[in-house]
């Protein structure tokens, strides 16, 4: 993989990752796309062939899911070598203003109205989270409730921006431009890939679709501004620890 033009994409160990550059890009994501499916939420068990995982059991359920993608992350760390770690002040600047961003328009409230009058309510309903508040469910338990608080503040922090980011910016948006995708240095932009960035985003959260179109495209920004990744994950990373804490601070566990 030659280097790209501003030094973000230096020689890597080679191997097998070198030769399927897709696999640390995509695997991890998959991996927790996947144990995603397996959460039940408040309104409704996961139901598979009789096999039920009830609400009470969603603690295990999300850290089986982080330790799988870590596992997964830990796997394929070396591919992601091929961006040299840097970190502008834009980063968190863009988390700042993305956070704000989100909690304002997710407070409108605009996907039941506007979904409603389209029936599109089931793609809403693909969006409910857990809103899973172990301060409340464990009330007699705090050495666990607080064990699993840190442990979703850790997946919402550290694992979400990691994988996400690498699967969109470095896979998708570049995918899309081109066969060779991996030859196309990062941060380069045409109009398939920012709809790609911003759409991605909207089917990935569709219970705050329009925050997540604002949001994400707010990030591509940066991508091309910075053209690097590791702005776009620790902007992420800013977003996700100021709504985890405005979460625990405020009640409103429906954002998580």
């Amino acid at each position: 993989m030659q280097p790209a033009r501003d030094g973000q994409q230096p020689p890597w160990q080679p191997g097998w990752l070198s030769r399927q550059p897709w696999v640390p890009l995509v695997v991890p994501f998959a991996v927790y796309m996947v144990c995603g499916v397996f959460e039940p939420t408040q309104q409704k068990p996961f139901e598979l062939w009789g096999f039920v995982i009830d609400y009470e059991a969603y603690p295990g359920v999300y850290l089986a899911k982080i330790l799988f993608t870590m596992a997964a992350i830990c796997a394929v760390w070396p591919g992601y070598r091929q961006f040299a770690f840097r970190v502008t002040a834009w980063a968190p600047v863009v988390g700042i203003v993305g956070v704000v961003v989100w909690i304002g328009i997710c407070k409108l409230e605009l996907e039941p109205a506007v979904l409603g009058r389209l029936g599109l309510d089931a793609f809403l309903n693909l969006g409910t989270r857990s809103a899973f508040n172990p301060l409340e469910q464990f009330p007699d338990n705090p050495l666990w409730a607080y064990g699993f608080l840190a442990i979703r503040l850790w997946g919402l922090v550290a694992v979400v921006p990691l994988v996400e980011e690498f699967f969109l910016r470095a896979f998708v948006m570049r995918f899309i431009i081109g066969a060779d995708w991996w030859k196309i240095p990062f941060g380069t932009m045409t109009p398939a890939a920012i709809i790609a960035g911003t759409l991605v985003g909207v089917l990935t959260h569709p219970g705050e679709m329009f925050a997540a179109a604002v949001w994400f495209s707010l990030v591509t920004w940066l991508m091309y501004k910075t053209r690097n990744i590791w702005d776009c994950i620790v902007a992420h990373a800013v977003t996700n620890a100021l709504l985890g804490t405005w979460v625990v601070a405020s009640g409103d566990w429906y954002f998580l």
